[in-house]
């Protein structure tokens, strides 16, 4: 067991509900991060739903407020369970306050027509990228659970004058960003949980905006929306690092969005994500 599926146990209580432990080593500004904790609410959904046919599709978290470290309840709840698809709630809750807020589908596989409009971007391999500061100091605890290679858009936190990427276009002047990305340590199986932590993982586009010097030092997430586009592949090495890209077109009244994708090596497209964050 590596130190992501340790951090992310849930212990069973009953009814629908489970405790868990957030821990301090997935900071980052102001509290824990929220692909962390959408990894966490996500582990006490699959559990509730108990029917590993039906895979997760789609996760939207709503962060209420910053839990803190330590112990958490997750209350989840059956809405409802169809003949395919089964829709299910999960709540976070901490001190008698509701930290964050969920809501989840799952589904077997259902027939439909199929097409593939996508490609990822033409970056870089993984072993042509330099590996990103590791830990040291100010270097917030999540970055030392991430390996990460920069590979797209300009470096965040230093050069704003973008670079020109093939498959992507010149992204000079645009807040675009994303790399390469797995587990620091023990580097293990890539399941649903660690794919909705790898869609927060990266440090937001916006921090590669030429305007960036306004922006305050945390983009807390206000929610956060997860499609499970295929699982990863059984052959593939589970030791590869995945290619995480992330675009904003819009910043206004103070928040801004955030469109994400991830990839395998080969290029299958295993996520597509959003979110809103607080901006300014």
């Amino acid at each position: 067991m590596n130190r992501f599926e340790r951090d992310t146990q849930i212990e069973m209580l009953g009814d629908g509900t489970f405790q868990v432990e957030i821990d301090r080593g997935w900071w980052i500004v102001r509290g824990p991060n929220g692909g962390y904790i959408a990894a966490l609410l996500l582990r006490a959904l699959e559990a509730a739903v108990d029917d590993p046919a039906r895979i997760p599709r789609s996760l939207t978290v709503h962060f209420t407020s910053p839990p803190a470290a330590g112990a958490a309840i997750v209350q989840t709840s059956i809405e409802r369970a169809g003949r395919s698809l089964t829709t299910a709630s999960a709540r976070l809750e901490q001190d008698g306050k509701l930290r964050a807020l969920a809501v989840a589908a799952f589904s077997t596989p259902r027939p439909g027509p199929e097409f593939d409009h996508l490609s990822m971007p033409d970056v870089p391999p993984p072993e042509a990228c330099e590996i990103a500061p590791g830990p040291g100091e100010g270097i917030i605890s999540l970055r030392q659970r991430y390996e990460s290679r920069h590979a797209l858009g300009a470096p965040p936190f230093g050069d704003t004058t973008g670079q020109a990427v093939a498959g992507v276009g010149d992204t000079t002047g645009q807040a675009v960003a994303g790399g390469w990305i797995r587990l620091a340590e023990d580097p293990g199986p890539i399941d649903a949980a660690l794919l909705a932590a790898y869609s927060d993982a990266w440090p937001p586009a916006i921090f590669t905006y030429p305007g960036r010097e306004a922006i305050a030092a945390g983009v807390p997430t206000v929610d956060l929306t997860v499609h499970f586009r295929a699982p990863y592949p059984a052959e593939a090495d589970p030791r590869d690092p995945v290619l995480v890209v992330f675009r904003s077109h819009y910043s206004r009244d103070g928040f801004v969005e955030e469109d994400g994708e991830i990839w395998t090596r080969e290029g299958r497209l295993l996520v597509q994500c959003r979110q809103l964050a607080v901006v300014g």
